[in-house]
């Protein structure tokens, strides 16, 4: 079976990272890939190390003639049995062909730009669903989660990032977007007194929060670490995750912290209200409650036995649904029943 990957994605971000864990997945399966991506120093190192070569291309506008045209150059070299492309730029630039093309969706797109695809994967039940209501056939919609490492993180040192080693340490991870809600959570914190925030991420609002915690008189607090490849250490070094976001269709980052046992709190959008039980698995708080989020905050820093029960529960979740081995053999069946069909 040869497969081949193309995601035109941005520098960084939650898809680019799954993109790049599912490619490294295959290829520890055994799945022979071609990987067609825009140059990115950091992902392009992260497959140098597994013994991976991807094709950089430009990926441009319509008038990107030269990605087109390499794009048909490589599907005729390689003769991919299945070709699956990341959302919308790279799924407009494949070309038609003997293969079986599948879209790979993280979010409620236009589906003006998979006409040409053969099946579409949501990884959550209510983008299919989404899919399925924009008039999309139901057979061709498929539901198909994603994995996080199930690896222990190491935990780094607070010092080194002038924490206090004693102090509660809250954790956010992200693109620093406004649909991510930072703004939310660095409000939530300066209602509970002593506790710490690490931001990991980088995006437009960066200057907009490190200004919000400064008219928060939090700064000293808050720590801004930029975009980091080290999620599980720090989510090994955290005391509480919290997930602020306005519109988040998965809530991967939830995921991530049931890997590391940690507690999650959340904002009530799309993904994290659907993966979560409240009081069960996590904490649901409205979107955009600042007040009630950070209730939420001391409840959990407080209560001993309720951190423990839904760091508990979570990490069982993460280990019944969304582990490496568990999502590979779900996509190797998928590969497998598309091209036997």
């Amino acid at each position: 079976m040869r497969v081949m990957q193309a995601m035109a994605g941005a520098e960084y971000g939650g898809a680019e990272a799954f993109f790049t864990r599912l490619v490294c997945a295959l290829h520890r399966a055994g799945i022979e890939q071609r990987v067609l991506m825009r140059p990115n120093g950091a992902r392009e190192k992260i497959f140098a190390e597994h013994g991976i070569a991807p094709v950089t291309l430009r990926f441009g506008g319509a008038w990107d003639f030269q990605t087109k045209r390499a794009f048909q150059r490589e599907i005729k070299d390689f003769n991919p049995d299945i070709v699956m492309t990341w959302m919308n730029r790279a799924s407009g630039f494949c070309p038609k062909g003997d293969f079986v093309h599948i879209g790979r969706l993280g979010g409620y797109y236009d589906l003006k730009y998979y006409q040409s695809c053969d099946h579409l994967i949501g990884n959550t039940e209510d983008i299919v669903q989404y899919l399925v209501d924009a008039g999309w056939p139901r057979e061709r919609a498929h539901y198909m989660p994603n994995f996080v490492t199930g690896a222990k993180g190491t935990p780094i040192s607070r010092s080194a990032l002038y924490t206090p080693v004693n102090t509660t340490l809250i954790l956010g991870l992200g693109r620093l977007h406004s649909n991510k809600a930072f703004d939310t959570l660095l409000q939530a914190v300066a209602r509970v007194p002593n506790v710490y925030l690490w931001l990991a991420g980088e995006g437009p609002e960066r200057a907009a929060l490190e200004a919000l915690a400064e008219k928060l008189a939090i700064k000293p607090r808050v720590r801004f670490l930029g975009w980091r490849e080290d999620a599980a250490d720090l989510l090994a070094t955290c005391d509480v995750f919290v997930c602020p976001s306005r519109h988040e269709p998965l809530g991967n980052v939830v995921i991530e912290a049931w890997a590391q046992g940690k507690p999650v709190i959340a904002a009530d959008s799309l993904g994290p209200g659907t993966l979560i039980e409240h009081m069960e698995t996590g904490i649901l708080v409205p979107v955009d409650d600042a007040p009630t989020m950070a209730r939420a905050i001391r409840y959990v820093v407080e209560d001993e036995n309720v951190r423990a029960r839904i760091a508990t529960q979570g990490h069982e979740v993460f280990l019944e649904n969304f582990t490496e081995e568990t999502i590979v053999s779900q996509y190797m069946t998928f590969f497998e029943e598309r091209l036997s069909g």
